[in-house]
């Protein structure tokens, strides 16, 4: 007996802040590539179709892209300034000897 079938990956390639065309909200969109796989016997083998989509965090909307729009909106994302989440996780800079929490 072979068992073979498919199975789908999904990756997020970027999180990019664009208007919605469906609710008009500038929100946060994630950009996705889906690989859908050929396997055999639980081992996945070659790839089978790749979509691109992105989706929006407000209103949960997805839009289908091409190859060329998604790479074009990955190299844009990666030119973008990331605001407030620019600088998360370090620590502001502090001069030796002083406690912050003195005062």
């Amino acid at each position: 007996m072979i068992i073979f079938g498919t199975r789908g990956y999904i990756y997020q390639l970027a999180i990019l802040t664009l208007v919605c065309g469906h609710c008009g909200n500038p929100s946060a969109h994630t950009l996705r590539k889906r690989v859908t796989k050929f396997t055999l016997f639980f081992v996945p083998l070659f790839p089978l179709s790749v979509k691109y989509a992105t989706q929006c965090t407000f209103c949960g909307m997805e839009s289908r892209l091409t190859k060329e729009q998604a790479e074009q909106l990955q190299a844009q994302s990666a030119g973008q300034p990331h605001g407030p989440q620019q600088g998360y996780g370090q620590a502001a800079p502090q001069q030796q000897g002083q406690n912050p929490y003195q005062q």
